[in-house]
């Protein structure tokens, strides 16, 4: 895509702090650095997200940013770490191509949260359950 900025450090149109490239993704610091080592990893063919790209793209790029994360947390001394993607504004997604976080953590001050909320005593599994397998 001709505005994507993702497609453009891909294609080294614009620079980028690349930590990993093969012929299928490449791997860059994120500006935000949410905590030290922030890495995203991205397919080099534009997806507008993770329900949108080629399951054997998907797979390569959740291979390459494991790979990558357990580099980060050996190498920036870590003690955890976040990996995840957004798929849609209404999910945080900003940047609309197919993109993985690596998110360094060092201990439960640092600058991030992610919190899950319980609603077990209100969610009827079976019925979810029922119409995910529609």
């Amino acid at each position: 895509m001709e505005d994507c900025i993702f497609c453009k450090i891909a294609a080294k149109e614009i620079p980028g702090k690349i930590v990993y490239e093969d012929d299928a993704c490449i791997a860059f610091l994120d500006l935000s650095q949410t905590t030290k080592g922030h890495t995203l990893v991205i397919p080099k063919a534009h997806f507008d997200s993770v329900l949108t790209a080629d399951p054997e793209v998907v797979g390569h790029v959740f291979q390459v940013a494991a790979m990558l994360a357990n580099k980060i947390v050996k190498n920036l001394g870590a003690s955890g770490c976040n990996i995840l993607t957004n798929a849609g504004e209404v999910a945080g997604q900003t940047v609309h191509h197919f993109h993985i976080h690596i998110i360094p953590r060092y201990d439960d001050q640092d600058t991030i949260t992610i919190q899950f909320s319980d609603n077990s005593k209100t969610s009827d599994l079976d019925a979810i359950q029922k119409e995910i397998l529609k």
